[in-house]
């Protein structure tokens, strides 16, 4: 018996525990590292490399700082409240109600889903710009003020022209939750004697209070993260928000150590943010699906259902109706100030940005290039750790997942510094290089790559797996003839989820980028500071309409609402 036992730790031993060890070694790379530099070049000397806390006092010691900081603040919270107000009735009632033009519905919010917020904000500002802006231009010419109705040049114009663009993550986040609860409870609610209204309130959105919140707080980062749309606004408008600040820690000279250092809190404020929502969940039960089946059944509203059409309609028009017919008049437009005539249409801007312009072409293709690069590489990473995971390969396997999960509550803007602490020197030196702009990218959607690879392999019995094993093949045998080929529609999914979001990634790229390696995303902001709206929304239509492609080619292998309701496996 004792002489057996060595003979069989051998035969059990499994050498591809090095490639498992080697994929565990890349996350840490990509997320562990980067947040560490990020700390560290916060607490350091610039100069000699001592420990100091002058870095932290440099980044909270000037009023202007501190100002910047509570506008984000109040900026997240404002955009919040703006797209709950938005989403959640929207949600309702494509989910639970009987209201006529669901589909019509849905398309638009993927419309405002896949629509860039810079590019929105150059909409907005051509429709709500102080006086010369298409609605107060058509204020003054109905009334005959002299003055514009709407100035988009505020704190307020910033927060709505963010929220009209960030609703669609509590939309997603809820209408997925309200498709899965049952009416039983509801039918209770109903049968002793509440109303629509105090059903809703009181039984049916407390069941998917978890979706809410979650979407809640990806909105409320996706607020004080996002710097296109307050470069474009705010920066005119002359008051700063946190991102717009850090953009000035990275100007000639650059101080990069106090700009990791007022990046820091904002890293703290997401991390408090989930923590707090986990605990609030925690407290309550949540219970919408039992081992019973439930039926659902959606609500009559009686003529309420064409009220709540036009209430949904309106918010769409808000981000996709009207910033598109005025992007479009401009990017077909010789001067876009002369409005709309035969005698001011061109494609002009077009031909002179994919043939004549010295940087455009070329940024097109970084974008799409890096977009895929990332894409994969957030797939195949993130499919190897939740295999990992799901298969106890590793020792502390749970650690591995959390990482995988940890940049979901890291802003871009957060990430991209951490990055250049910790690949700008040497002996690393990628600042400015395709490599770290293609990792930056990757590791800030690679959580959309982990969960949807956990989805995908939680479903699949791991008997299947087994019984190619027992039949000779070894574990990649078996995950490239049996799991591979199961799991292709969900990766592609998750693909194109990545990719899309990385086409337009904007807060790494411009503090990552160098003079060969401008995307798409830049060059919008580039020629926004130029002012020549006719190129930068001829350029923004470039990006659309690749991006409408990909979701088209999306909607023919997976279905057209694959972005909205992904299939339960």
């Amino acid at each position: 018996m004792t002489p057996a036992t060595p003979s069989l730790r051998v035969r059990s031993f499994d050498p591809l525990i090095f490639l498992w060890i080697v994929l565990a070694a890349a996350l840490i790379f990509l997320v562990v590292n980067p947040l560490y530099q990020l700390i560290q070049t916060s607490l350091q000397d610039a100069d000699t490399g001592a420990f100091t806390l002058r870095n932290y006092v440099a980044a909270y010691s000037r009023p202007r700082y501190l100002i910047a900081m509570w506008n984000s603040i109040r900026l997240g919270f404002s955009v919040t409240a703006l797209c709950l107000l938005f989403a959640v009735p929207m949600a309702w009632a494509v989910s639970r109600t009987n209201m006529p033009c669901k589909g019509l519905v849905r398309v638009l919010v993927l419309g405002a889903f896949i629509t860039p917020p810079y590019l929105g904000a150059i909409g907005w500002i051509l429709l709500a710009g102080p006086n010369s802006g298409w609605l107060n231009r058509i204020w003054m010419g109905l009334t005959g003020a002299e003055q514009g109705l709407f100035d988009i040049y505020t704190f307020e114009g910033l927060a709505f022209n963010i929220a009209v663009y960030s609703f669609p993550y509590i939309f997603i986040f809820t209408s997925a939750a309200l498709d899965l609860v049952s009416s039983e409870m509801e039918d209770a609610a109903n049968i002793l004697g509440a109303g629509v209204i105090r059903t809703t309130l009181k039984v049916t959105l407390p069941l998917v209070l978890p979706a809410i919140m979650g979407g809640a707080i990806i909105t409320f980062l996706e607020a004080i993260a996002l710097f296109g749309s307050p470069a474009l606004i705010a920066i005119p408008a002359r008051f700063n928000v946190v991102t717009t600040q850090l953009l000035q820690f990275f100007s000639q000279p650059i101080r990069a150590e106090v700009a990791a250092a007022y990046a820091v809190p904002l890293l703290a404020i997401t991390v408090v943010l989930f923590v707090l929502q986990r605990w609030l969940v925690r407290r309550r039960g949540f219970v919408a699906l039992t081992g019973k089946g439930g039926e659902r059944r959606v609500m009559e509203i009686g003529p309420w259902r064409y009220v709540m059409l036009i209430y949904c309609l309106f918010v769409l028009s808000l981000s996709v109706l009207l910033p598109y017919i005025v992007l479009s008049q401009a990017a077909l437009a010789k001067a876009w100030g002369r409005g709309f005539s035969l005698d001011n249409l061109t494609l002009h801007n077009f031909t002179y940005l994919l043939f004549q312009h010295e940087t455009a072409a070329q940024s097109v293709i970084n974008s799409f290039t890096y977009a895929a690069a990332a894409a994969c590489i957030a797939i195949v990473l993130g499919l190897s750790i939740a295999y990992i995971v799901s298969r106890r390969l590793l020792p502390f396997a749970g650690v591995l997942s959390f990482l995988a999960m940890a940049p979901f509550v890291v802003p871009g803007i957060v990430l991209a510094i951490a990055f250049y602490a910790a690949y700008a020197p040497p002996p690393f030196m990628l600042y400015g290089t395709a490599t770290i702009l293609i990792l930056a990218f990757a590791t800030r959607f690679l959580p959309i790559g982990y969960a949807n690879a956990d989805a995908a392999i939680r479903s699949i019995n791991p008997e299947m797996e087994e019984a190619v094993r027992i039949l000779g093949g070894g574990r990649l045998v078996a995950i490239r003839k049996v799991m591979a080929p199961l799991m292709k529609r969900s990766l592609i999914g998750a693909w194109l989820l990545v990719f899309i979001p990385a086409t337009r990634e904007l807060s790494s790229a411009l503090f990552l980028y160098g003079p060969k390696t401008r995307t798409m995303s830049v060059m919008l902001m580039d020629m926004s500071e130029e002012g020549n709206f006719e190129h930068l929304a001829a350029l923004g239509f470039l990006l659309l309409a690749a991006t409408l492609g990909i979701v088209g080619l999306a909607s023919a292998l997976l279905g057209r609402d694959f972005m909205l309701r992904r299939e339960r496996q």
